[in-house]
């Protein structure tokens, strides 16, 4: 018998997701836990749909969390990013629903995401969640994507 946790997704042919509400996250156990460390996912080629127009929205993400018991398995969280590829949502409700989601389930001792958007109608739109205080002793490397400068 195997120590490796089952996944639904991890080594298997898995189509997209067609919603993020129908989107499927896995969780594996945390190998050191008790200690507080980062765990950050980049994602910089994030896509939804703006939910007026149609047209489709880009965004760089950055997902930060210490976990406790278990942690995201990065397979199914790369599906259900790409399941908001056709979902219609404002930057803000994309960012922080993210972020809530992956707080509720996972339950890390902190979470933060920094949704970078590239500008909709000429405005670059920066959304910025945590769930909490970082925990003490954290080490909390910046996010350092930077500000949308336009082409110069």
């Amino acid at each position: 018998m195997s120590d490796q946790p089952q996944t639904r997704f991890l080594g298997k042919d898995s189509p997209m997701p067609t919603s993020p509400e129908t989107a499927v996250l896995d969780y594996v156990p945390n190998p050191r836990p008790g200690k507080p460390y980062l765990v950050r996912f980049a994602v910089p080629e994030f896509t939804s749909l703006c939910p007026v127009t149609g047209q489709p929205d880009f965004a760089h993400l950055v997902i930060d969390y210490a976990p406790d018991k278990v942690m995201v398995e990065s397979k199914s969280l790369k599906l259900f990013l790409g399941s908001f590829r056709n979902h219609q949502a404002f930057h803000e409700d994309c960012t922080v629903g993210i972020g809530e989601r992956l707080f509720d389930e996972m339950q890390p001792y902190w979470l933060r995401i920094g949704g970078y958007w590239y500008p909709r109608g000429g405005i670059p739109i920066d959304v910025f969640w945590q769930s909490s205080e970082p925990p003490a002793g954290l080490w909390l490397p910046p996010q350092e994507v930077p500000g949308y400068r336009g082409r110069g």
